[in-house]
C-alpha cells in the first residue's frame, strides 16, 4: 500500500508560480512513475505531468513549457513547478504513483489561480 502525502496548493494570482510537492513515505522502492492529474468543476481527470523511474516525462499540451516535474527517487517524492500560471489551471491537483499495475491516488490539493 503507497499513502501520498502532498503540499504546496493555494491560490495565486494569474502570471504567478506554485510549487508542488509528494511523498510515498515508508516506502523503500523506487515507484515505476509518479505524477499529477487535475480536475476541474464538471470535468474529468486528466493527466497533467507524469515522470518515470528513468526520468522520463510527458506533459498535457496545456501545461507544456510552463511545468516541470521532477523526482527526488532517495526520498520518493515528486515535484511540479508551476509557472506562469493561468486561470484555466484552477482545479484540484492530485498526486499519483502507479506501481505493479496499481495506481494509488492523494486526497488533493485545491489550486486557484485568480484573473
Amino acid at each position: 500500500q503507497v499513502h501520498l502525502v502532498e503540499s504546496g496548493g493555494g491560490l495565486v494570482q494569474a502570471g504567478g508560480s506554485l510549487r508542488l510537492s509528494c511523498a510515498a513515505p515508508g516506502i523503500f522502492k523506487i515507484l515505476d512513475s509518479m505524477g499529477w492529474f487535475r480536475q476541474a468543476p464538471g470535468n474529468q481527470r486528466d493527466l497533467v505531468a507524469r515522470i518515470t523511474s528513468d526520468d522520463d516525462t510527458n506533459y498535457a499540451d496545456a501545461v507544456k513549457g510552463r511545468f516541470t516535474i521532477s523526482r527526488d527517487n532517495a526520498k520518493n517524492t515528486v515535484y511540479m513547478q508551476m509557472n506562469d500560471l493561468k486561470p484555466e489551471d484552477t482545479a484540484v491537483y492530485y498526486c499519483n504513483a502507479f506501481d505493479s499495475g496499481l495506481n494509488y491516488w492523494s486526497q488533493g490539493t485545491q489550486v486557484t489561480v485568480s484573473s
